[in-house]
């Protein structure tokens, strides 16, 4: 059983916050907004999810990573399904999330966590210091999924 716990002082989870994003720099942009949460499992932190307001009535998933010894096995659609309720009980309509259009996997699992493509932000990696490879391929553009929370 995992459960989202807010936190507070959040440079400490930035060792985690790595594991989703590459880039310390951009990672600085975003930390400091918005809500962040580790998810914990037996009281021990296994990942994080942060959480940001872009518009009025949505919420934009910024964030979100496991520790690898504990992907692929559903804490990632538990966590998602907790963060729809609780953002839904809050008044929100909407939330969105952006992955690479590298991230195969990302893609496959927002699908089956009921979000649907809204929109590619074209070219948003090439700011990344490095370039990007996943699965063979250049992060270019970011796919926007999208998922009404009624």
């Amino acid at each position: 059983m995992t459960y989202l716990q807010q936190v507070h002082n959040r440079h400490q989870y930035l060792p985690l916050l790595l594991l989703a994003d590459e880039s310390e720099t951009l990672i600085a942009e975003y930390i400091n907004k918005g809500e962040m949460y580790t998810i914990c499992e037996q009281d021990h932190s296994i990942g994080v999810c942060l959480f940001i307001f872009p518009a009025e009535g949505i919420v934009e998933l910024k964030n979100i990573a496991i520790v690898p010894d504990r992907r692929g096995t559903g804490i990632g659609k538990q966590v998602l399904t907790e963060s729809c309720t609780m953002f839904q009980k809050r008044g929100f309509r909407e939330i969105i999330v952006g992955t690479a259009n590298s991230s195969l996997e990302n893609i496959a699992f927002y699908q089956k966590c009921g979000f649907r493509m809204n929109s590619i932000r074209r070219d948003f990696f090439c700011d990344y210091p490095t370039p990007l490879y996943e699965n063979g391929i250049r992060a270019l553009d970011m796919i926007v999924f999208s998922k009404e929370l009624t």
